[in-house]
């Protein structure tokens, strides 16, 4: 009778990387350890590792023993392995590289080198580079050779003597054309390349425009440094997007649904620390007029209103200006364009959300001038909204800073404060008629 234990592995061996590596990370640590070092034993550990979170994985890694680790890491791809590694301590890594086999820490000690949000600190050194005078036949024949230890095989590339960039051969292309051909006959010479230090953003938007499945890797002088894969994209636009959110949101980036209470308590309270300065700042715009709240309580009332559509209609800007930026939608030199649409669109929708507020007022408390006082207010305020919403983000890119840190907590800081500064300021220099 098999063991329990044993049919488990068994079915996780038959189920995609990706599946397994879910199982993993649902599992209490102590579990996926056990787990962990079942699937090492039937060398299938490799794989699902490569899936996981980086940070996860490297948590896992951390806690077996270090021989098991290393041959884990031989079996797994070369980026992989180096986006596991570099969420290990330095000591761990150097450690880890000096029991490698000279080749491979060498492969990954230089891919370690590469930050990790550029074009070579994404890529694969695993890639098929061919000479330029060789024929099609005799590349067939080298791809099938290195088929099993590339991590995908999409297209050849074609290189000089210094292995520099020449030409791209599409597996398509190679397989139709006469065998005595040589491939610099049937190769493709308008290539798309990444240099070694493109922002990941950038690299990003390449694949999305040109929808290729892997584009090479260059250096400063176009010599061949590898490829990065579609997959390996789409791993950076959900890291790149789950970034933005959190950022426009004010949530510590660190955390995730599956943090420890303790880590989150730690992690979100100096962000709601700042909420509450912010607070006190808005706050202490109306303790300045108090006295005219006193007199003219019925401008209370309207505090929130005022307030509160400044903060959306700021958010509306702020949100589609920092995924302009992040798609490259807003060239610099650009910004003032921008700029003068969104101070259009603020006076507009101030003077429609407005003429509504101050009709509201009107017929609610009969008085026209706290109709005429919430009406400039909301104008007043949703123009500051639309500038505000697009200055932050577009300074912030000025400032080589990420457009994601222009947060709701910043602009809300502006319309709170701006929104209540109108409202009872007008209502002051209206206070004899109110």
């Amino acid at each position: 009778m098999v063991p329990e234990e044993k049919l488990e592995v068994q079915e996780l061996l038959k189920r995609h990387p990706a599946e397994v590596a879910e199982v993993l990370a649902a599992l209490r640590e102590e579990e996926a350890l056990e787990l962990l070092r079942r699937l090492y034993l039937r060398r299938a550990a490799a794989a699902p590792l490569g899936e996981m979170d980086p940070e996860e994985a490297a948590r896992l890694l951390a806690e077996l023993n270090r021989d098991e680790a290393v041959q884990i890491l031989q079996r797994m791809d070369p980026d992989d392995a180096v986006d596991l590694l570099a969420e290990l301590p330095k000591e761990t890594v150097q450690d880890i590289l000096r029991r490698l086999e000279e080749r491979e820490a060498k492969t990954l000690s230089e891919l370690l080198s590469y930050p990790p949000d550029t074009a070579g600190g994404l890529m694969s050194p695993e890639v098929v580079a061919l000479p330029k005078d060789m024929t099609c036949q005799d590349a067939i024949e080298a791809l099938r050779r290195v088929a099993e230890e590339m991590e995908t095989v999409y297209y050849a590339y074609v290189v000089d003597e210094q292995r520099r960039l020449i030409g791209v051969l599409s597996l398509r292309d190679l397989v139709f054309a006469r065998p005595e051909a040589p491939i610099r006959q049937v190769m493709r010479t308008d290539i798309v390349a990444l240099p070694e230090d493109m922002d990941v953003e950038e690299v990003a938007r390449t694949f999305d425009k040109y929808n290729f499945l892997a584009l090479p890797v260059i250096d400063k002088e176009g010599k061949l440094l590898g490829i990065v894969t579609v997959d390996d994209v789409i791993d950076v636009i959900r890291e790149e997007d789950t970034e933005d959110i959190y950022r426009l949101a004010g949530a510590p980036l660190e955390e995730r649904v599956d943090t420890p209470w303790w880590r989150s308590l730690r992690l979100r309270l100096p962000w709601l620390y700042f909420n509450l300065l912010t607070a006190f700042l808005a706050a202490s715009v109306v303790g300045a007029f108090e006295s005219v709240i006193a007199k003219v309580a019925a401008l209370a009332i309207f505090m929130p209103v005022i307030a509160g559509q400044g903060g959306n209609a700021g958010m509306q800007t702020v949100t589609i200006v920092t995924r302009g930026i992040a798609l490259g939608e807003v060239p610099k030199g650009k910004g003032w364009r921008l700029l003068g649409k969104e101070l259009l669109l603020g006076f507009l929708h101030g003077l429609l959300v407005g003429a509504t507020v101050g009709a509201i007022a009107y017929v609610w408390k009969g008085s026209f001038y706290l109709g005429l006082v919430a009406f400039l207010a909301m104008l007043f305020n949703l123009v500051a909204a639309g500038v505000s919403g697009a200055v932050i983000p577009l300074t912030l890119r000025a400032l080589r800073l990420d457009p994601a840190l222009a947060s709701s907590i910043f602009l809300t800081t502006v319309t709170d404060t701006l929104g209540f500064f109108f409202l009872l300021g007008l209502g002051m220099l209206f206070l004899d008629r109110l």
